[in-house]
């Protein structure tokens, strides 16, 4: 079952915290809060988020330099981020906070509709690469358990040097064994003792005889 989809909300205005935070919880995230570069650290530690809208300007960093952070970071998973600013609006600023590994770039003010678009944007892109790597553990898992298989599987291949007159058959190490034995060790065979028809009659007869 995939978990409720997390978002850190990070803004150093609390009137913009409360409603960005209030916009989507109404929609039915599960959302965190933080004002400053190190909650958000610490929320991204202790609550794992899958996105966070962070604000540009922090009071204690710039919020481009806590995304490279928090992206480089790998035990920190990654989350997606998305910029967020009023000031540092200009094409130019927010190519440079995509460069630095945000996900996405919004304009304050944003529309509620621009804004939760935005949002449920990054969790399709979360849900279809979540479904990517659930296959790709499962194929690894198929891949591994075929090698395990093909190594335990043995073949017979080669000269196999056989005594013609008791049939017995030597092995690698210069040991002479029974055919069984030597076909028990090599193969995956198991065998079923019978009587062929010749052998059935010879035996028939020299019963017979005594």
């Amino acid at each position: 079952m995939a978990h409720r989809f997390k978002i850190l909300v990070t803004d150093d205005d609390p009137d913009i915290l409360e409603l960005n935070s209030t916009i989507l919880r109404k929609v039915g995230y599960e959302v965190y809060e933080a004002s400053t570069a190190k909650e958000t650290l610490e929320m991204v530690r202790t609550h794992r988020p899958d996105l966070i809208i962070l604000d540009v300007i922090l009071p204690d960093m710039r919020g481009t330099r806590l995304c490279r952070m928090i992206k480089d970071d790998p035990d920190l998973r990654g989350p997606f981020i998305i910029l967020m600013s009023g000031v540092q609006i200009s094409s130019n600023n927010q190519a440079k906070g995509l460069n630095v590994g945000a996900d996405g770039y919004l304009v304050k003010p944003v529309s509620r509709k621009e804004f939760i678009a935005r949002v449920q944007a990054m969790e399709r892109i979360k849900h279809a690469e979540d479904a990517l790597m659930e296959t790709k553990r499962e194929q690894e898992a198929t891949i591994e358990k075929l090698q395990k298989a093909l190594e335990e599987i043995k073949t017979l291949r080669g000269l196999i040097p056989i005594c013609a007159w008791c049939k017995k058959i030597r092995d690698d190490e210069g040991y002479w064994d029974e055919l069984e034995v030597y076909l028990s060790k090599h193969s995956e065979a198991v065998f079923s003792h019978g009587l062929c028809p010749e052998c059935s009659k010879a035996m028939k007869k020299k019963i017979e005889e005594d």
